[in-house]
């Protein structure tokens, strides 16, 4: 058997999945992304080696894709595809109804139309602000001297929603910090961060071609709150993908690497 590897490199979490020659996961992780894009990648690359019998390193898999924002640094990779055609392959091959996706990664956010073959159709991209991101999350739930499973939830407890004025994650998180202080409920705060994260996703689903589904990658994708404040802003369906949107990248890049592998 045959095994082929995809090493997504993020700015938060680095991701990797190893696939049979079948196309069927064989091993996956998620882990903490090291300073260093090469020592993250080698970590996650040898935890998902380790869950394969006859494996013992990276080395041994018949080609392996390097992804993400770290894709060059992947001392193992045989060659890199860009994080959003990843993307939309990961999610093309879980759920090849999907045509459009919202991807919040830790430090940008994207919106992709998928084509009918898994290839990208047009994307849309904002990396010039950190709001609406991981890290902007993990900024509001540190607000809330709260973890960032026990905020997604919390939003989901509101009757009303707190309308969060600011764009930018340091004076939103400011904000917050002062209407925490000012009493107000919690929950009705945290569903004003929602849908303000939500309406900074309208455009780029509307960019993705999104008409009545879409589906979220990235770890932002594990977030019950956003998903509900989504469909409420965009009115449509927000697909849940049957396999962890957070490996949607990695998936992708296994895939191609599977590909070109077999094309050898």
């Amino acid at each position: 058997m045959k095994y082929y590897g995809g090493c997504d490199v993020g700015s938060t979490y680095t991701k990797a999945v190893i696939l049979d020659e079948t196309g069927k996961i064989a091993a996956s992780t998620i882990q903490r992304s090291k300073i260093n894009a090469a020592q993250s990648s080698r970590l996650a690359m040898d935890a998902c080696v380790s869950q394969v019998p006859g494996l013992t390193s990276p080395e041994d898999l018949s080609y392996i894709v390097g992804t993400g924002y770290g894709r060059n640094r992947v001392p193992f990779a045989a060659e890199n595809v860009s994080e959003i055609s990843c993307h939309a392959m990961g999610v093309h091959v879980t759920d090849p109804t999907v045509q459009a996706i919202i991807d919040i990664g830790g430090q940008d956010v994207k919106g992709i139309a998928v084509a009918p073959d898994g290839t990208v159709k047009n994307f849309a991209m904002n990396d010039k602000c950190a709001a609406g991101t991981g890290r902007f999350y993990e900024a509001m739930a540190r607000s809330f001297e709260m973890t960032l499973e026990e905020f997604s939830t919390l939003s989901l407890k509101a009757k009303s929603a707190i309308p969060i004025t600011a764009q930018c994650t340091v004076f939103a998180e400011s904000e917050v910090i002062t209407l925490v202080g000012e009493g107000k409920a919690p929950e009705e705060i945290a569903a004003g961060i929602q849908m303000a994260v939500a309406k900074r996703c309208f455009v780029m689903a509307k960019k993705a071609g999104a008409v009545n589904h879409i589906t979220l990658t990235g770890g932002c994708a594990k977030n019950a709150g956003l998903k509900k404040a989504i469909e409420k802003v965009l009115k449509i369906k927000v697909v849940e993908l049957s396999t962890d949107p957070q490996l949607m990248g990695a998936l992708g890049a296994a895939e191609f690497a599977r590909r070109k592998g077999a094309a050898k």
